[in-house]
């Protein structure tokens, strides 16, 4: 079985020194690649850094929407240039909009644009990130597709209801789940997961955040991406080895992932 986790976070502290611990972990849990989201810009060295240790990592260049305010012309320039620069960059993101923590509502929708343009131009997909603003980000990028293109992307950590699931998946996009799709009062997210057509379904942690069930309360990490494959696939009525296969199939087609080295560095067979 072969899972990849399309959202983490290991530059964070809370993961300071504990690489090697951590890889071990998730190769055990045979997760066998993993797609770095970035904050902004200026986490591009530290990811960078990790990546250089890790076979097994992608990563993507952006400025989250709860930072848009740090937006300069200048940023474009620099989000272009990484992003074109290293091949390992596989996407534009995290990139949204969020107005459950800021009301800064005009400069995160010209914040985003300018990045959608960015992915656009390189032809990179888009990691996009939605709190609270799933019908304004659905018109902002129907205004995108039909002006300037479509583009291909994921909507992580999904957690909106079957009807705004809808809009996104009309639209081209996958969805991905993370650890909130195991806890028990999560509903309307559990409704979601199953009826996401298998071949635009992907899984992750973004950890450290959002560990799922049975490890709720504690650092979320990479190998526990197995526990919310385990709870979608429960959910959707198949087998954790058919999701699993899905779900990598899926996540190689969005990201343009090549696995044949990281098979057999995390599992040793040919």
């Amino acid at each position: 079985m072969k899972l990849i986790d399309t959202h983490v976070h290991l530059n964070f502290d809370v993961f300071g020194g504990e690489l090697t611990s951590l890889s071990t972990r998730w190769r055990e849990a045979e997760v066998i690649h993993l797609v770095h989201s970035c904050v902004e810009p200026g986490e591009f060295e530290s990811i960078l850094a990790i990546a250089n240790q890790i076979p097994e990592l992608s990563f993507a260049v952006g400025l989250h929407p709860l930072d848009a305010h740090k937006w300069q012309p200048q940023m474009a320039t620099e989000i272009w240039d990484k992003a074109s620069s290293e091949p390992r960059v596989v996407a534009i993101g995290e990139i949204g909009l969020d107005f459950y923590k800021a009301d800064n509502i005009q400069q995160q929708k010209e914040v985003l644009w300018s990045q959608l343009e960015i992915a656009h131009q390189l032809d990179k997909p888009i990691i996009i990130h939605c709190r609270d603003a799933a019908a304004e980000l659905r018109d902002l990028l129907e205004l995108f597709w039909t002006q300037q293109g479509r583009l291909q992307g994921v909507m992580h950590c999904w957690g909106g209801n079957k009807e705004e699931t809808q809009w996104f998946l009309e639209l081209g996009l996958y969805i991905s789940f993370s650890g909130i799709v195991t806890f028990k009062k999560a509903t309307t997210v559990q409704e979601s997961a199953q009826i996401v057509p298998a071949n635009r379904l992907l899984v992750e942690t973004d950890c450290p955040f959002l560990a799922p069930v049975p490890k709720r309360g504690k650092r979320n990490e990479p190998a526990f991406v197995r526990y919310v494959a385990e709870c979608v696939a429960e959910l959707r009525n198949t087998s954790l080895e058919t999701l699993a296969e899905q779900t990598t199939e899926n996540a190689c087609k969005l990201f343009k992932l090549s696995l044949k080295t990281e098979a057999l560095t995390s599992n040793g067979k040919g």
